[in-house]
């Protein structure tokens, strides 16, 4: 018997992008990207219960978020629709990734929920299957599905998995919410960085191109980045946004920094993962 069951607390952890390129985009207006996921121990928390009625049900409403736009609810809903399901589920989530802030929550809410309720329902859908699926609700579902440390390209779907070294990340949250459209849909985005072969990245290498347009619109991004800088000059913001991070060799030196935060700066240390806590289910 399985391990994971209705009662279990399903982790949707967060992941950082230890670079992200644009290296063009495609005729339908999709950005082609480049860039290496890395999941960590923070996470948002999430619980199953059946349902008789075949109705999808998110108990614990995000504020600000419609239930019939939540990406739960959404992934939920696809999951049916594709296997032809019609049990039902009530989703209790507890959010400890803050929105707007490229750690990719709502995607890695989604993908646990594919991936919780294809094997509750036992819909019987393969991981790919579930990866499509994801893809449908956003670029960076499939990557939580996937469940691996990746080099990732295409519209963030096609997948070259890399091993990472031990780190303990150092993540700031600017008191903002970056919305991922802005950034780029922005003019000024550079959408040219030349393309590299996955065998070819080394781990500290590489930028974000989206990391200029949100510190030009969003200074409180900046300000972050550049406290952080000041003692990890390699230090770079995830996603579109608008978390700022740097990652330590060593836990001692990461907890060091951390308490030089200035008052008012919201921060955690996270370790990074191997894999997806729900890598082999």
């Amino acid at each position: 018997m399985s391990l994971w069951s209705w009662g279990s607390a399903w982790p949707a952890p967060a992941k950082l992008n230890l670079f992200l390129h644009v290296v063009g985009r495609r005729p339908d207006g999709y950005h082609l990207l480049q860039t290496v996921y890395r999941f960590i121990d923070r996470a948002d928390t999430l619980h199953f219960a059946p349902r008789d009625d075949g109705d999808v049900v998110l108990a614990t409403p995000t504020p600000g978020v419609e239930a019939a736009n939540d990406l739960a609810i959404r992934a939920a809903r696809l999951l049916q629709e594709a296997t032809g399901c019609r049990q039902g589920a009530t989703i209790h989530l507890s959010k400890n990734l803050p929105l707007g802030g490229g750690l990719g929550g709502g995607s890695s809410d989604a993908a646990t929920v594919l991936l919780a309720l294809n094997h509750l329902w036992q819909a019987g859908l393969s991981r790919a299957e579930l990866e499509q699926l994801g893809l449908q609700l956003g670029a960076d579902v499939p990557v939580f599905v996937h469940g691996r440390n990746t080099f990732a390209e295409g519209v963030g779907e096609a997948f070259s998995d890399v091993e990472l070294p031990p780190a303990t990340y150092l993540v700031l949250h600017p008191a903002v919410n970056v919305p991922t459209g802005a950034i780029f849909g922005a003019p000024e985005l550079k959408r040219d960085t030349p393309p590299i072969r996955p065998a070819d990245w080394r781990h500290g290498t590489g930028h974000n191109d989206l990391e200029p347009v949100a510190c030009a619109r969003f200074p409180q991004v900046a300000g972050h980045l550049a406290w952080l800088r000041q003692h990890a000059p390699h230090a770079m913001m995830t996603g579109s946004g608008a978390c700022v991070f740097a990652g330590f060799a060593d836990r001692a030196t990461a907890a060091a920094v951390f308490r030089q935060m200035p008052p008012g700066m919201t921060g955690w240390l996270a370790a990074g993962l191997t894999e997806h806590p729900l890598a082999s289910l």
